[in-house]
């Protein structure tokens, strides 16, 4: 099969499409015949060896995290899907690489495909929709009448975050250029400020949470306007102690997480603002709740561009850059 690896780590190397064998089905497997998948700013992280200490991969490495596809083979103890089911998933970590014509991934991270979405659409969905839902419902526990700012709103995150938040009756407040003003407040933003002209924390306050998916100056600011018992959760970092303890990290691992984390968890504890470092994990049956969202309508997906398969490299580029207004998807059939 065809598929863009990286044979080392580096910031300005390219993905190198290259021929590979299509992966072996384990007994829990599905194999799915992918027709698309989504790229995320995770995927450029993971090529520069941002996340090698907390994922410390094999090279090469097929990357690609967001599939939607079809089943064309299942191991012998699958139980959820059958060959021919249309499927979704955002793959779970040491068993990436959807940038591929083919990927076998365990039956308990995938979803049947909402039925309104085109294959494209539901590519765009699995990791952010799964990022939103894990810091919004599970972490945060988000109730009607709290007031919740996504930062980063036109983002892939964002869109999604946007939406569900709205869906679990929160105040949502966002950051953007003036250029997506529009679409944010469809999408159920109350407010929507320009980060270019203006400046969050001296507009807000008192907000129950902040998802944050900016830099370190910027999760600095969030602090200022939480209320006391406020939570900040960042998907960007810096990684925590109770993160390294989740993933089973060696010991010098959570040392490391413990020095560069205790910066933000002082400055969140002297203000009695709880501070948590998100990384989504892949959850097939929170995937099926999300599906029920998006074919009730109460969430729909926002794509930017969608790239044929052959323009992988400018795929991931394009999200790089930090121009796109929800998701890139890459159509590989």
């Amino acid at each position: 099969m065809k598929a863009f690896v990286i044979n080392k780590y580096s910031k300005n190397g390219s993905l190198q499409l290259t021929e590979m064998n299509v992966p072996e089905v384990k007994d829990h497997d599905i194999l799915v015949d992918i027709h698309a998948t989504g790229v995320n700013l995770l995927d450029s992280k993971i090529k520069t060896g941002e996340f090698k200490l907390i994922l410390p991969y094999k090279l090469p490495l097929i990357l690609g995290h967001d599939v939607a596809g079809v089943i064309i083979k299942v191991g012998k103890n699958v139980t959820k899907f059958k060959v021919g089911d249309e499927v979704y998933a955002r793959v779970r970590d040491q068993r990436i690489g959807t940038f591929a014509e083919f990927i076998a991934i365990n039956e308990t991270d995938a979803a049947l495909k909402p039925k309104n979405l085109s294959m494209e659409e539901a590519a765009s969905i699995p990791l952010v929709a799964l990022t939103a839902w894990q810091v919004l419902v599970e972490k945060a526990k988000i109730k009607k009448g709290q007031k919740v700012f996504i930062q980063a709103g036109s983002g892939g995150v964002g869109t999604i975050a946007i939406q569900l938040a709205k869906h679990l009756g929160a105040t949502v407040a966002t950051t953007a250029s003036a250029k997506s003003f529009d679409l944010l407040e469809k999408l159920g933003a109350d407010i929507v400020i320009d980060y270019k002209n203006s400046d969050f924390e001296n507009r807000l306050s008192n907000y129950d949470v902040v998802l944050n998916s900016q830099d370190k100056e910027t999760l600095e600011k969030s602090l200022k306007i939480l209320k006391s018992g406020g939570k900040l959760i960042s998907i960007s970092g810096p990684p925590t102690p109770d993160f390294a303890k989740e993933i089973k990290a060696p010991w010098f691992v959570k040392i490391i997480l413990s020095l560069i984390s205790s910066g933000i968890r002082k400055k969140a504890k002297a203000k009695n603002v709880d501070y948590s470092f998100l990384f989504m994990k892949a959850d097939g049956d929170q995937l099926n709740e999300i599906t029920k969202l998006i074919e009730a309508g109460i969430i729909e997906p926002v794509m930017d561009k969608v790239f044929p398969f052959d323009k992988t490299n400018e795929a991931l580029s394009y999200v790089e850059s930090g121009r796109a207004k929800g998701k890139v998807v890459i159509k590989i059939k």
